[in-house]
């Protein structure tokens, strides 16, 4: 259990102010269908990230406990810094030919968004430090559908109220004492 919220909080943290949150809504706006979407967020979700967490769990198989742990200890680090770095939409992610309809272009604007992205990391990294590829998963889509769904449906009323600097900075002390906790051994 400890897997699954740990994963769904940072990654739920971790999506604020993400170029794939700005890409929800820049669908969301374009759009203007949250169900086709959401739905279209989810498969996208699951496809990265599940590709995501197995790497992490396959991480695990390659690495001895003490390597691990100094490789874990110093990327939840460096996720820390990551975060306080905010994201802007970049290109033209939302912009997949019309014809694909509204769920495809999601599923593909938003796969291809989330490649390399701070929330496909951290999935990366949870899985190979809870070795728990579908609990981990799931609790890392779970966070993407909460930062995700209100973007969707209620727009841009709910970014312009949210603090997402702060937001940033919460993230950013969680992953550092995750990384901290690595290194000394405690998770």
């Amino acid at each position: 259990m400890e897997a699954f919220l740990v994963s769904t909080g940072i990654v739920a943290l971790a999506e604020m102010g993400d170029k794939t949150q700005l890409l929800s809504l820049v669908l969301a706006a374009r759009f203007r269908k949250p169900w086709p979407i959401m739905l279209g967020i989810l498969v996208a979700t699951l496809a990265n990230h599940g590709l995501a967490g197995a790497l992490g769990s396959w991480v695990t198989t390659l690495l001895g406990p003490d390597v691990l742990r100094w490789v874990l200890g110093a990327s939840f680090i460096a996720m820390a810094l990551w975060m306080l770095i905010p994201d802007k939409l970049d290109g033209d992610e939302g912009e997949a030919a019309p014809r694909l309809g509204v769920f495809l272009t999601t599923v593909v604007a938003f796969f291809l968004a989330e490649m390399g992205d701070k929330t496909q990391i951290a999935t990366v990294m949870l899985a190979a430090q809870y070795n728990a590829w579908a609990t981990v998963v799931a609790g890392t889509t779970l966070g993407m559908m909460l930062a995700n769904a209100p973007v969707v449906w209620l727009g841009d009323a709910i970014t312009r109220r949210v603090p997402l600097r702060m937001v940033h900075l919460v993230s950013a002390v969680i992953f550092m004492v995750l990384g901290l906790v690595a290194l000394r051994g405690w998770a």
